[in-house]
């Protein structure tokens, strides 16, 4: 009778529910599936536990996660993920890599909210290590750039070199002329509150001459 009524005890901790948060990037029916794949037996304490000594690692975009107990039935699964800054294309995939240029990792697909970035060159590339780009002025522009627009919060689809060697910036359907990149610090600062006022508008904001004598931008 002990013996049936601790089974009966422990299988009523019957995974049911998973309540996932902090994702942005990864694919979260991804994430639930390999939480559930670690449940043995769908058993919610043993969920726990095995995420205790082993933690569940190889999700896609994903760092780590925490998986904590709510209830017999349920658990809450915190995603921290990988701090991606920009992504390029090499051979029909999408390179992701953080704000120092170390490469986080790689998709077949576009990962919408990351800006992608025209202009680099490389010829090949290695997880955990930093894009070994031809142009090493332009790949630092870049990573100064995806800084500032971590820092300054900006929603930023594109980033691209033009043949002159000028940057170039994309949110949504406005254009953004940064010039060669003297002045970027102030440019960053000031263009959220200026995006803010071209809320809906299509056309090109042309920011060269931006610096801290002369804070004007031309529209059109």
């Amino acid at each position: 009778m002990v013996i049936i009524g601790i089974y009966a005890f422990l299988n009523s901790f019957k995974l049911e529910e998973i309540k996932i948060s902090e994702c942005e990037y990864a694919d979260e029916e991804i994430i639930a599936q390999i939480v559930r794949d670690n449940a043995a037996g769908d058993n919610t304490l043993a969920l726990i536990l095995s995420s205790k000594l082993k933690p569940v690692k190889g999700i896609q975009f994903v760092d780590k996660i925490e998986i904590d107990y709510l209830s017999k039935n349920a658990v809450s699964v915190t995603v921290y993920e990988k701090a991606l800054a920009g992504c390029v294309e090499y051979m029909n995939s999408y390179i992701y890599f953080d704000k120092d240029g170390i490469v986080l990792d790689s998709s077949s697909e576009m990962v919408p909210g990351v800006p992608y970035i025209k202009g680099l060159e490389f010829d090949s590339w290695e997880a955990g290590k930093k894009l070994p780009i031809e142009d090493e002025r332009r790949f630092k522009a870049i990573l100064n750039v995806t800084q500032l627009i971590e820092k300054y919060q900006l929603d930023i689809d594109g980033i691209k070199f033009t043949a002159s060697n000028e940057l170039v910036l994309t949110h949504e359907k406005i254009t953004i002329e940064l010039g060669e990149g003297e002045y970027l610090e102030i440019q960053m600062m000031n263009l959220g509150s200026i995006l803010e006022g071209l809320e809906g508008k299509e056309g090109t904001l042309n920011m060269k001459d931006f610096d801290s004598e002369n804070a004007t931008a031309s529209f059109k």
